[in-house]
């Protein structure tokens, strides 16, 4: 350190500093002004990132939110179309079962119809086979006293309407 002050030249101390104060002014002029509009720059640009995700996380949320709410109102209207299927389905079932019964009760008055008549030539049927059965019955007892077969027929006849077969 000593050796340095020894050493020391005013002349060169003097056009130093103004060597030094040079560079600086150039730099000021020159360099100064691009490195703080750059940095200035840089500065906006992570302002603008900044904003920008903010805006995006936003728009996100905002989004999110609609899903919400359209997965919320697919599902109402999903399970509103179940329930009208539901309800169409209980409707045909009750239809067929309806038309089911409708188509019963017709056969069955159909059935009861054909029985009742099927019942009524049978017991024509009978009276009459009965009624030639009484007449053979009674004429073979009875031949030597009887003469006229369609008299005795109807006096048959007669005694049959008098008795009433269910």
């Amino acid at each position: 350190m000593e050796q340095l002050l020894n050493d020391f030249s005013p002349g060169l101390f003097i056009m130093q500093s103004v060597l030094m104060l040079a560079v600086i002014f150039l730099m000021v002029k020159f360099a100064w002004k691009p490195i703080v509009s750059a940095l200035d720059e840089r500065e906006e640009g992570i302002k603008n990132a900044l904003e920008a995700a903010e805006n995006a996380k936003q728009e996100m949320e905002s989004i999110s939110s609609s899903n919400e709410k359209l997965f919320n109102q697919a599902r109402e209207e999903r399970d509103a179309m179940l329930k009208e299927a539901r309800e169409m389905k209980a409707k045909m079932i009750a239809e067929a079962e309806a038309n089911a019964e409708a188509e019963a009760a017709k056969i069955i008055a159909s059935a009861k119809e054909a029985i009742e008549s099927e019942k009524k030539e049978a017991l024509a049927e009978l009276k009459a086979e009965v009624a030639q059965l009484s007449i053979s019955v009674a004429e073979k007892l009875l031949k030597e006293e009887l003469s006229d077969a369609k008299k005795d027929a109807s006096f048959v006849n007669g005694l049959l309407g008098e008795v009433n077969l269910k």
